[in-house]
């Protein structure tokens, strides 16, 4: 395994030299990232396929399905997870390479309320307005802003009252959706794609749910380890890191 972390580092090294060859293909990279981070994501990838003369495909979705397909021989190279349990079994189960296991931000959820509704929700008490028909989270059973949103509403003794009006997103991109059609008139969502013309958001204490911490990992099977390794480490990096800030990803201690 040492012997595989320092080809890894050696072979990233290689990139702090520019881009490839014009002459030569590409090198290519996977990354299946959670939903939360298409926004964030969508500006990060191009400032690194210029930085490397890397082809990035992104894949968003729920973390939960991710870590089944990857599981099950998903085609990925890197795996970019709302929750760091997710990516902690797969490394216990030798999936994941244990030594590119990297903590890149702190996941925030807000009350988001779509804007023909009327007034903005602030405080989640508002969701048993009778006017408030449909209220939309991520399934929480395979996508962690969802179960945070379970949590937060348990906690506030609000869960067995909103069942009824509760719809649930497969990923946080497809429940924000509910709320920006107008399909539900309030929800709980990743403060990372709250910011979008058709809603307003206040946040949801973050005491009132267990940490979103979020973690990455290269895929043991990746023909080009050094390549994931050097995304991550992007993300986290002096150009990444701006972005994910604006976009709410915080770092334990960062402001």
């Amino acid at each position: 395994m040492r012997r595989q972390l320092v080809s890894i580092v050696l072979a990233l090294a290689s990139f702090a030299f520019g881009p490839a060859s014009a002459d030569a293909d590409p090198p290519s990279l996977t990354v299946f990232a959670a939903a939360d981070l298409a926004f964030a994501f969508n500006e990060i990838a191009p400032r690194f396929e210029k930085a490397t003369g890397a082809r990035v495909t992104l894949v968003f979705g729920s973390t939960g399905n991710f870590a089944h397909q990857i599981r099950q021989g998903g085609p990925a190279d890197v795996f970019f997870a709302a929750d760091q349990s997710f990516i902690d079994s797969l490394i216990a189960e030798r999936v994941l390479l244990r030594e590119t296991r990297t903590l890149y931000a702190q996941g925030r959820i807000v009350l988001a309320t779509a804007r023909p509704f009327g007034p903005r929700l602030t405080e989640l008490r508002g969701l048993l307005d009778p006017r408030v028909r449909h209220v939309a989270i991520a399934n929480p059973v395979h996508a962690p802003y969802g179960r945070a949103a379970e949590q937060a509403l348990r906690k506030a003794g609000l869960w067995e009252a909103l069942r009824p009006k509760l719809v649930f997103g497969e990923n946080i991109r497809h429940t924000l959706q509910f709320v920006q059609a107008g399909a539900a008139e309030a929800g709980i969502v990743a403060r990372s794609v709250a910011s979008v013309g058709e809603v307003d958001w206040v946040p949801v204490d973050a005491s009132m749910h267990a940490p979103l911490d979020q973690a990455a990992a290269v895929v043991r099977r990746s023909p080009r380890p050094e390549l994931g390794l050097a995304f991550i480490q992007f993300v986290n990096g002096p150009e990444g890191r701006p972005i994910m800030k604006r976009f709410g990803f915080m770092l334990p201690g960062e402001f």
